[in-house]
């Protein structure tokens, strides 16, 4: 039986505010007929909704969908139309999601998955669901599918949703199987990773499978799942970690005001992105993220893409990702507000945020592990990991070829590596040196919170090298170092092949 439920606009319940940003709720969707309904002799039934969105709708809009007892599975297409806009102006995009009888409260208890505008259909049931979506039982009551009008064309944003409902029995739903925690390390360590990856569980074209392989070809020895607005896929990498890659699980939070990596969470931990920074809830959700084990990183803080530049302040920060993918201007833009950050610190005598890199692979020739953030850690552990990670005792450097040992040494037999403090006299001299590996034609150089002060020649064709320089505490608070491509422009810096995060000098 195909029914056809046509819902305009004006049928809309009205606005209100779900704690955050404001949504609308369209009218709702009922399969229900009475007590005594039956279901359909083909077992399916089937209700679509039209309606269009003006420009300014709201970031979300819930469509209600009245779901009767005895459905095995929820199936859900949609399209909208995609016109011609002028040059500068934003055209149609339409995300979509789908919370169950448990409510869209703020939080996520009802979360049953997202797919953002990467799907034009999905499907839940017991034993199954689509990437991105979280199987179980479609019970009964009020189930909301949320439409995320992203950015809506001058004229509107026309669209469809197509419900439909299949009857039978519910079937079992499998026990989730998470990715061990450990893998098999080297003790004391440096370990290279990748912390924000897509697969086919958000908008990437990679399976779990794919991603896992590309990681190992790339020398990594731990990711970090990282699809947006879901933990789908977490139940899912277990087959695919070894003795030779840990694999941590997260969420990249896509909010309409940045992204954020919760990095490294508990299996099975869902953060919700249905708020602005203007909502002053964003600090809840980072303390979830550290309540759940993991680490608060603003994704590619400096983005240019609609919804990507950082708006939150770095207040919640325990990483920043300076480095996203291919280098370009704005992870530039973004290792300078980073490094302006340090000067700050060092100055108002406050904690500082370390820096990182990840390759935000999508799909293919995206390079998994390019750039990758290299960690010391007491072993390939999640907790390792990560915690060398909050210290700062990591660099960053574009692949497996590049590697640096970065030291400073002074005083009476002092010596202080990467994130550590050289406990020194203002005016003691003190040594700082870099080795570089694998970076033929590059140029190593030091920064301090004076800005850049010592520059060596260009590596030779073997990419081997060292730098050193020496210098007090009082001339330099802190020095990191970069490892730079030639110039490609007159008078900018080369695009980075590695950069690190700072020693700091003297008296803490």
């Amino acid at each position: 039986m195909c029914q056809d439920a046509v819902h305009q606009p004006l049928n809309r319940r009205g606005l209100f505010v779900t704690g955050a940003a404001a949504a609308l709720t369209l009218g709702t969707v009922n399969f229900a007929s009475g007590a005594e309904r039956r279901a359909p002799a083909d077992g399916k039934e089937t209700r679509t909704v039209r309606g269009t969105l003006p420009p300014g709708a709201p970031d979300f809009v819930y469509l209600p969908v009245e779901v009767p007892h005895g459905v095995s599975e929820l199936r859900v297409a949609y399209t909208y139309e995609r016109p011609s806009v002028p040059a500068g102006t934003q055209g149609n995009a339409l995300d979509i999601g789908v919370f169950d009888e448990r409510g869209t409260g703020l939080g996520g208890r009802g979360f049953r998955g997202w797919s953002g505008g990467a799907r034009t259909e999905f499907f839940i049931r017991a034993d199954d669901a689509t990437p991105g979506y979280i199987p179980g039982r479609v019970r009964a009551g009020t189930w909301h599918i949320a439409l995320g009008p992203y950015t809506v064309a001058p004229g509107g944003l026309p669209y469809e949703v197509t419900i439909t409902l299949t009857y039978g029995a519910p079937g079992t739903t499998p026990r989730p199987v998470y990715p061990p925690e450990r893998a098999r390390g080297r003790g004391r360590a440096w370990y290279r990773g990748d912390c924000h990856l897509h697969s086919v569980h958000s908008d990437g074209r990679r399976t779990l499978a794919e991603v896992a392989a590309a990681a190992r070809a790339a020398g990594l020895d731990f990711i970090n799942s990282s699809e947006h607005n879901t933990h789908s896929a977490h139940a899912h990498w277990a087959e695919h970690a070894g003795d030779d890659l840990l694999i941590m699980v997260g969420e990249e939070v896509t909010t309409r005001n940045g992204h954020v990596v919760a990095l490294g969470t508990d299996p099975g931990t869902f953060i919700d992105w249905r708020y602005r920074a203007r909502d002053n809830r964003f600090g809840t959700y980072a303390r979830k993220i550290r309540d759940a084990g993991g680490l608060v990183v603003p994704a590619h803080p400096h983005a240019t893409c609609v919804g990507c530049n950082w708006k939150f302040g770095f207040g919640e920060a325990d990483v920043i990702e300076a480095w996203n993918g291919p280098y370009t201007p704005d992870d530039e833009v973004a290792l300078a507000d980073w490094d302006s950050q340090l000067v700050a610190s060092v100055r108002g005598g406050r904690p500082w945020i370390p820096a990182m890199g990840s390759s935000d692979a999508h799909r293919e020739p995206d390079p998994v592990g390019g750039p990758q953030t290299v960690v010391l850690a007491d072993d390939l552990t999640r907790e390792a990991i990560l915690e060398g990670l909050r210290r700062g005792h990591a660099y960053v450097a574009e692949s497996k070829d590049v590697a640096l040992t970065f030291t400073a040494t002074g005083g009476k037999g002092g010596h202080a590596g990467i994130g550590e403090r050289l406990d020194v006299d203002r005016d003691a001299p003190l040594t700082v040196r870099l080795d570089v590996r694998g970076a033929p034609g590059c140029v190593p150089r030091f920064v301090t919170d004076q800005g850049v002060l010592h520059t060596g020649p260009a590596l030779p064709a073997s990419g081997d090298g060292t730098l050193v320089w020496r210098t007090t505490a009082s001339y330099a608070a802190y020095v990191r170092a970069e490892v730079r491509h030639p110039a490609t422009t007159p008078g900018l810096p080369g695009p980075l092949a590695a950069f690190t995060n700072p020693v700091f000098l003297g008296r803490a």
